[in-house]
Protein backbone atom coordinates (compact mmCIF):
# COMPACT_ATOMS: atom_id res chain seq x y z
CA UNK A 1 0.00 0.00 0.00
CA UNK A 2 2.83 2.59 0.93
CA UNK A 3 4.56 1.48 -2.56
CA UNK A 4 1.53 2.37 -4.29
CA UNK A 5 1.28 5.73 -2.71
CA UNK A 6 4.88 6.51 -2.93
CA UNK A 7 4.63 5.41 -7.04
CA UNK A 8 4.07 7.86 -9.87
CA UNK A 9 0.48 5.96 -10.41
CA UNK A 10 -0.24 6.52 -6.78
CA UNK A 11 0.70 9.95 -6.97
CA UNK A 12 -1.93 10.45 -9.70
CA UNK A 13 -4.31 8.69 -8.01
CA UNK A 14 -3.81 11.13 -4.67
CA UNK A 15 -4.04 13.93 -7.25
CA UNK A 16 -6.72 13.07 -9.22
CA UNK A 17 -8.59 12.28 -5.82
CA UNK A 18 -7.87 15.58 -4.28
CA UNK A 19 -9.23 17.25 -8.09
CA UNK A 20 -12.53 15.54 -7.93
CA UNK A 21 -12.73 16.81 -4.32
CA UNK A 22 -12.26 20.26 -4.98
CA UNK A 23 -14.07 20.46 -8.01
CA UNK A 24 -16.66 18.61 -6.06
CA UNK A 25 -16.53 21.25 -3.19
CA UNK A 26 -16.54 24.22 -5.31
CA UNK A 27 -19.77 23.05 -7.48
CA UNK A 28 -21.40 22.63 -3.89
CA UNK A 29 -20.28 26.14 -3.00
CA UNK A 30 -21.45 27.91 -6.09
CA UNK A 31 -24.77 25.54 -5.92
CA UNK A 32 -25.48 26.29 -2.41
CA UNK A 33 -24.40 30.03 -2.90
CA UNK A 34 -26.98 30.47 -5.63
CA UNK A 35 -29.33 28.36 -3.39
CA UNK A 36 -29.52 30.86 -0.59
CA UNK A 37 -29.53 33.84 -3.16
CA UNK A 38 -32.50 32.57 -4.76
CA UNK A 39 -34.39 32.10 -1.62
CA UNK A 40 -33.61 35.07 -0.22
CA UNK A 41 -34.98 36.76 -3.58
CA UNK A 42 -38.07 34.35 -3.38
CA UNK A 43 -38.40 35.17 0.01
CA UNK A 44 -38.54 39.29 -0.34
CA UNK A 45 -41.28 38.69 -3.27
CA UNK A 46 -43.21 36.63 -0.75
CA UNK A 47 -42.67 39.79 2.04
CA UNK A 48 -43.67 42.33 -0.74
CA UNK A 49 -47.06 39.78 -2.29
CA UNK A 50 -48.12 39.68 1.47
CA UNK A 51 -47.64 43.20 2.24
CA UNK A 52 -49.52 44.08 -1.01
CA UNK A 53 -52.31 41.90 0.00
CA UNK A 54 -52.42 43.30 2.94
CA UNK A 55 -52.94 46.75 1.84
CA UNK A 56 -55.50 45.39 -0.78
CA UNK A 57 -57.62 43.79 2.25
CA UNK A 58 -57.17 47.42 4.21
CA UNK A 59 -58.23 49.72 1.41
CA UNK A 60 -61.52 47.25 0.60
CA UNK A 61 -62.26 46.55 4.26
CA UNK A 62 -62.35 50.98 4.44
CA UNK A 63 -64.10 51.25 0.67
CA UNK A 64 -66.94 48.75 2.35
CA UNK A 65 -67.23 50.62 5.39
CA UNK A 66 -67.54 54.16 3.29
CA UNK A 67 -69.98 52.22 1.20
CA UNK A 68 -72.03 51.09 3.86
CA UNK A 69 -71.67 54.85 5.63
CA UNK A 70 -73.08 56.42 2.56
CA UNK A 71 -76.27 53.74 1.98
CA UNK A 72 -76.85 54.24 5.78
CA UNK A 73 -77.01 58.13 5.36
CA UNK A 74 -79.14 57.68 2.11
CA UNK A 75 -81.44 55.69 4.05
CA UNK A 76 -81.80 58.24 7.01
CA UNK A 77 -82.48 60.56 4.25
CA UNK A 78 -85.47 58.38 2.89
CA UNK A 79 -86.51 57.24 6.11
CA UNK A 80 -86.71 61.21 7.43
CA UNK A 81 -88.86 61.59 3.83
CA UNK A 82 -91.20 58.87 4.50
CA UNK A 83 -91.86 59.71 7.92
CA UNK A 84 -92.08 63.15 6.62
CA UNK A 85 -94.63 61.95 4.04
CA UNK A 86 -96.63 59.88 6.02
CA UNK A 87 -97.29 63.05 8.81
CA UNK A 88 -98.62 64.90 6.07
CA UNK A 89 -101.04 61.94 5.07
CA UNK A 90 -101.97 61.49 8.87
CA UNK A 91 -102.47 65.18 8.69
CA UNK A 92 -104.61 65.02 5.61
CA UNK A 93 -106.75 62.09 7.31
CA UNK A 94 -107.33 63.80 10.34
CA UNK A 95 -108.79 66.94 8.51
CA UNK A 96 -110.68 65.09 6.15
CA UNK A 97 -112.46 62.82 9.67
CA UNK A 98 -112.81 65.92 10.97
CA UNK A 99 -114.69 67.74 8.10
CA UNK A 100 -116.75 64.62 7.61
CA UNK A 101 -117.68 64.36 11.10
CA UNK A 102 -118.77 67.95 10.92
CA UNK A 103 -120.34 67.63 7.74
CA UNK A 104 -124.42 68.48 8.00
CA UNK A 105 -124.71 65.55 5.20
CA UNK A 106 -123.32 62.96 7.01
CA UNK A 107 -126.22 60.91 7.36
CA UNK A 108 -127.76 61.21 4.13
CA UNK A 109 -128.19 58.11 1.57
CA UNK A 110 -126.55 60.33 -1.47
CA UNK A 111 -123.05 62.39 -1.46
CA UNK A 112 -123.22 65.90 -1.76
CA UNK A 113 -120.81 67.79 -3.09
CA UNK A 114 -118.53 68.53 -0.19
CA UNK A 115 -118.51 64.86 0.16
CA UNK A 116 -117.07 63.83 -3.07
CA UNK A 117 -114.76 66.85 -2.39
CA UNK A 118 -113.51 64.90 0.36
CA UNK A 119 -113.44 61.99 -1.54
CA UNK A 120 -111.30 63.43 -4.25
CA UNK A 121 -108.97 64.69 -1.63
CA UNK A 122 -108.45 61.33 -0.89
CA UNK A 123 -106.88 60.08 -4.25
Amino acid sequence: MIALLTSRVGGYLIGAIAAVALVWWGYSSIYNAGYAAATAIKNAEIVELKAAATEARDKEASRQVAANNAAKAREAIRIAEIQADNDSLEEKIKELQREASEDPDAGRVVLGAPSVQRINKVR
